[in-house]
Parts: C-alpha cells; sequence; structure tokens
C-alpha cells in the first residue's frame, strides 16, 4: 500500500547509521520527496545537510528548513541530530497516511498541527478515520495502524524516546511485532479523559516571530 516511501526510509537509514560520517538532511518533507519512472521514492534536496562528526551528538547550527516538519529541539536552540530527520520523517508518514498537510489552518487565526489532530484518534484507536479519503477504503487496516503508530512515536516531542532510523525500518516491515505492541501501550497513546490537543501535544510550537530569524 504506501511501498513507495520504503527507499527513503532505506536511503535515511544509510545516511544516519552507515554513512561515515553520519548525514542529517534538515529538510525531509513531500516536496522533497520524488518518485521515479517505478513509483520508487527518491530524497531530493540536499542543501541543508549536514555532517554528524564521529562521536558527536549533535551539531548546533542556523535553523534551516520547513514549517510543521521542523523537530522543537532543533527549531528553538537550532540542535541539529539525526533524530531532527526522524521527527520530520514522522509527519511526512502522517501526511503521507491521512492526506493531510503538516499544518491545517481552522480559521484565519488558528492552526493545528498534524500530530494535534492524529495523536487523540490514535489515543481512541479511531485510526480508519485517520486514513486519507482519497483511498476509498482499499487498505490494510494493519498497516495504516502500524504506520500511524510509527508516525506519532517519529514526532514525538522528546528526542530520545524517537526510534532510529533502523527501527523504523524494522517497524514498517512488520518485523518488530513485540517492541510495535509495546510502543502503542506506551503513555502516550492512554486516553485520558478530558484530553485536549494541549495535553502531550507533540507539536513543535514555533513561533511565526521564531521561524522568521532563521528558516
Amino acid at each position: 500500500m504506501w511501498s513507495a516511501d520504503r527507499f527513503l526510509f532505506l536511503l535515511l537509514s544509510y545516511l544516519h547509521h552507515q554513512a561515515s560520517p553520519h548525514v542529517i538532511h534538515r529538510d525531509i518533507k513531500a516536496s522533497n520527496v520524488l518518485l521515479d519512472s517505478e513509483f520508487q521514492a527518491r530524497v531530493a534536496d540536499f542543501g541543508f545537510a549536514k555532517l554528524i562528526p564521529e562521536g558527536a551528538t549533535h551539531v548546533t547550527t542556523r535553523v534551516k528548513g520547513t514549517l510543521g516538519y521542523l523537530a522543537p529541539e532543533y527549531a528553538m536552540f537550532g540542535k541539529a541530530s539525526e533524530s531532527c530527520d526522524v521527527y520530520s520523517f514522522g509527519i511526512f508518514l502522517l501526511e503521507l497516511a491521512s492526506g493531510k498537510k503538516p499544518i491545517e489552518k481552522l480559521s484565519s487565526t488558528v492552526k493545528r498541527p498534524i500530530t494535534d489532530w492524529a495523536l487523540p484518534l490514535a489515543r481512541e484507536r479511531r485510526f480508519k478515520e485517520m486514513a486519507d479519503p482519497k483511498l476509498n477504503e482499499k487498505y490494510v487496516e494493519a498497516e495504516l495502524r502500524r504506520m500511524v503508530i510509527v508516525a506519532l512515536v517519529c514526532a514525538q516531542s522528546r528526542p530520545e524516546k524517537r526510534p532510529t532510523m533502523i527501527e523504523i525500518v524494522a517497524l514498517l516491515k512488520g518485523e518488530l511485532k513485540e517492541k510495535l505492541a509495546e510502543l502503542e501501550n506506551d503513555q502516550m497513546f492512554v486516553n485520558y479523559k478530558g484530553f485536549s490537543a494541549a495535553d502531550g501535544s507533540t507539536s513543535d510550537c514555533i513561533s511565526k516571530r521564531r521561524m522568521r530569524k532563521g528558516v
């Protein structure tokens, strides 16, 4: 169903774990994922890419990228790491599954990140409501569920809790069933009574003024 993104996460896994030095893309988003003649995904535009020196956990740099895809720690403090690409990839997965934009304009003054829409539905296990209507319900429910869970875990605000790209590859291929069940039962998916989007939000919470400084 969503096999077109397989090359993408394999490539990111290579950049993060096998390339020497490691490479972070810093601008993973839908418009930078192109399809070739065989509908295989290819990553484009490495203009913002950074090398991670061996032994370093992150590099501090000027913020570059696209609003809606930026990890909170990167947008606010300029700390770029492989985990930032993981966050962006999570947003991309949610976009791919739902057909929604990373940031939805609810009114002239209110905007909602896709994570703030998706997380409450995932907590209530309402995965069918998250599928892109253009699919006309022609999808495998287990794949949709797995994709959404992995996406939200990738796009959570705490970088230390995000999976690595190696783990993401295995999870999306359905190879780590116990790990997936563990993630699905994580505290972030507990359906609290009276939950609001502000509680446990995975949103990057970036103000327009802050974004003007570097993006």
